[in-house]
C-alpha cells in the first residue's frame, strides 16, 4: 500500500482473495458476474427487477414495497390484498411545464402525466409520492425571465426615458365635430390622471386660463401659450379663436381640454355667411350652434373630473339654464356589463357628475368686497340648488388666505367660486407712478388694488385645481389610454343621442 492509499500491482492484500473467492461462488439469486469490473451493477439490476416483479423470495434481503403498483389491474390488486401502504396517491401528479423551458416535454400546461411516467419521475427525484406536486408558472414574469439575459440596451433605455412632452395643443375634436386620434400618442398606461375641461362664452379668457393652469406663466410671451389666444385681428372682427376641442397633457399627467365658445355668435355668423351645409337633422343655423354647445357640455360632464365655467361679468341667468339643460342631456355612465337592465335607483346611485368650478375672470376691485362676495355665493347656490353637479365643497377662497380677516363660517353656503383679477403688469403701473412726481419712496411702492396680484391668484387657483379629488369616471379604473377610448365612445354616443335629437326637434 503506497502513501497515497492505492494498492500496488503484484502485492498481497489480505481479504482480496477471499472477496474474489466469494464472487466466484456467486451470491444467492443466481446472478451473473461474468464481467470482472461491474460487481454491483448486476446486483442492483436484479434487485430492482425482483422488486418491480413482486418476487421477494429471489433476493436475500427485505425491501419496502412501493405504495401502489400501477402496472397491475384493479381486480388483481384486490385479489392479492397487499399490506396497507404507508401512503397512497389519490390523484395523479400534475407537472406544469414552464414557459421559458425550450426543451420538448411530453405534457402540456395543465395536463397530467401518465401514471407510470409520473411514478418514474418521483422515483428518479427521490420524492415520496404522498401528495400531488405542482409547478406554478407566473404568466407575467415568464417572458421577462426568458429575455432577462438578452435585453436590448436601447429598448431598456427607452423604457426609462420620461414621457414625450407636448409643446402645443392638438385637436381632440375638430371644427366639424369629428373625433381625432392623434392624442393617443402622448398617453401612458397609468391611472393617476386628472382631466380638466372648460366652458364659457366667447372672449371670456378660457384659453388664457387653461394655458396658465397647464404649462405657462404670466411672464411668458402670449404667443408661446399652449392654447392659442385671440389675436388682434380675430378680436377686431369679433371672431372666435378655438374651434372644436383642443387637447393638452402636462408633465404632471393632467389633461386639459379647451373648448370652443358656447352659444357663439361668431360661429353662427360663419355658418350663415359661408353657406355651410347643415346636417340633415337640423333645420336652422342657431339650432345647430346651440346643439353643438350642448354636445360639448354634456361630453365634458361625462369625461372630466373638473369643469371650469368661466365668466367675465356676474351674471347671466341663461348660462345656468344652459348648464342644467346639459346636465339633463348628459349620457349616463355605462354599466360594467354595458346593459341597461338594472333598476333606475341603482343607475342614479352610480351616475357620475364632475366638480363644477365657477371662475369669475377679469374681476374688479368691488368684486373682492366681502359683502359682494357673500351675495355672489348666495346667488349661485340658489340657482344651482337642484343640480347634481358637485358645485360646492371642493374649492374655497377662504382657505387660500385671500381674506385673512374673515372667519371660516362667514359664507353660509360656500360654492366653488374663484375670482381672478384683470391680467396686467405691475411694472407698467410702477413706472407710471414714478413719472408722475411726488416722493421717490412712495412712488416706487405698488398702488392699492384691494386684492392680491394676478400672479398670486393664478398660483392659488392652480394649487386648488390640481389638489381636487379624482373620482372614478366609470365603473372600472381607467388608465390614460383607456380614458381616451372611453372618451371616444362617449363622444360618439353624444352625437347619436336620442335625447339630444328629441331636444333639437323641440327647438324647431
Amino acid at each position: 500500500m503506497s502513501d497515497s492509499g492505492h494498492s500496488q500491482p503484484n502485492m498481497y492484500v489480505p481479504g482480496r482473495n477471499r472477496r474474489r473467492r466469494w464472487m466466484d461462488q456467486g451470491p444467492p439469486g443466481n446472478l451473473n458476474l461474468s464481467e470482472p469490473g461491474r460487481e454491483r451493477e448486476p446486483i442492483l439490476r436484479d434487485r430492482d427487477q425482483d422488486r418491480w416483479d413482486g418476487n421477494e423470495d429471489g433476493c436475500g434481503y427485505t425491501i419496502q414495497k412501493t405504495p401502489i403498483i400501477l402496472s397491475k389491474p384493479a381486480n388483481e390488486r384486490a385479489k392479492s390484498a397487499p399490506a396497507p401502504a404507508p401512503a397512497t396517491i389519490e390523484k395523479p401528479i400534475v407537472l406544469m411545464k414552464a414557459r421559458e423551458d425550450s426543451k420538448p416535454a411530453s405534457t402540456a400546461e395543465g395536463t397530467a402525466l401518465p401514471p407510470t411516467a409520473a411514478m418514474a419521475k418521483v422515483e428518479k427525484e427521490g420524492q415520496r409520492p404522498t401528495q400531488p406536486v405542482y409547478q406554478i408558472q407566473n404568466r407575467g414574469m415568464g417572458s421577462a425571465a426568458s429575455s432577462a439575459g438578452n435585453v436590448d440596451p436601447v429598448v431598456g433605455q427607452a423604457k426609462l426615458m420620461p414621457p414625450q412632452k407636448m409643446k402645443h395643443c392638438i385637436k381632440l375634436v375638430d371644427e366639424y365635430m369629428n373625433w381625432c386620434d392623434s392624442a393617443i400618442e402622448y398617453l401612458l398606461d397609468q391611472t393617476d390622471v386628472l382631466v380638466v375641461g372648460v366652458l364659457g362664452l366667447q372672449g371670456t379668457g378660457k384659453s388664457t386660463i387653461m394655458s396658465l393652469l397647464s404649462a405657462n406663466s404670466p411672464e411668458d410671451d402670449q404667443r408661446s401659450f399652449v392654447f392659442r389666444m385671440q389675436s388682434q385681428e380675430v378680436r377686431e372682427r369679433a371672431g372666435n379663436q378655438t374651434s372644436g376641442i383642443d387637447f393638452f397633457i402636462s408633465q404632471e399627467r393632467i389633461i386639459f381640454l379647451d373648448t370652443q365658445p358656447i352659444l357663439s355668435p361668431a360661429i353662427l355668423d360663419h355658418l350663415i355667411n359661408n353657406d355651410r351645409k347643415l346636417p340633415p337633422e337640423y333645420n336652422l343655423p342657431h339650432t345647430y350652434v346651440e346643439m353643438q354647445s350642448l354636445q360639448i357640455a354634456a361630453f365634458l360632464f361625462t369625461v372630466c373630473h373638473v369643469v371650469i365655467f368661466v365668466q367675465d361679468w356676474f351674471t347671466d341667468f341663461n348660462l345656468y339654464r344652459f348648464l342644467q339643460t346639459a346636465e339633463m342631456l348628459k349620457p349616463s355612465t355605462p354599466s360594467p356589463s354595458h346593459e341597461s337592465s338594472s333598476s333606475s335607483g341603482s343607475d342614479e346611485a352610480m351616475e357620475y357628475y364632475p366638480h363644477m368650478v365657477f371662475l369669475q375672470n377679469k374681476a374688479k376691485r368691488e368684486d373682492f368686497c366681502p359683502l359682494n362676495l357673500k351675495q355672489m355665493h348666495t346667488v349661485i347656490d340658489k340657482l344651482m340648488m337642484h343640480s347634481r353637479l358637485r358645485y360646492k365643497g371642493t374649492l374655497s377662497m377662504l382657505d387660500c388666505n385671500i381674506f385673512p380677516g374673515l372667519p371660516y363660517d362667514f359664507l353660509e353656503s360656500e360654492v366653488n367660486l374663484f375670482l381672478i383679477p384683470t391680467m396686467d403688469t405691475d411694472t407698467d403701473e410702477t413706472m407710471s407712478r414714478a413719472g408722475s412726481g411726488g416722493t421717490p419712496l412712495f412712488s416706487l411702492l405698488p398702488g392699492y388694488k384691494g386684492h392680491p396680484s394676478f400672479h398670486a391668484m393664478i398660483s392659488r387657483l392652480r394649487s386648488q385645481i390640481t389638489s381636487m379629488s379624482r373620482p372614478q369616471l366609470s365603473h372600472t379604473i381607467l388608465t390614460e389610454k383607456n380614458w381616451f377610448h372611453y372618451a371616444a365612445r362617449i363622444w360618439d354616443g353624444v352625437k347619436k343621442s336620442s335625447a339630444l335629437s328629441e331636444y333639437s326637434r323641440l327647438l324647431g
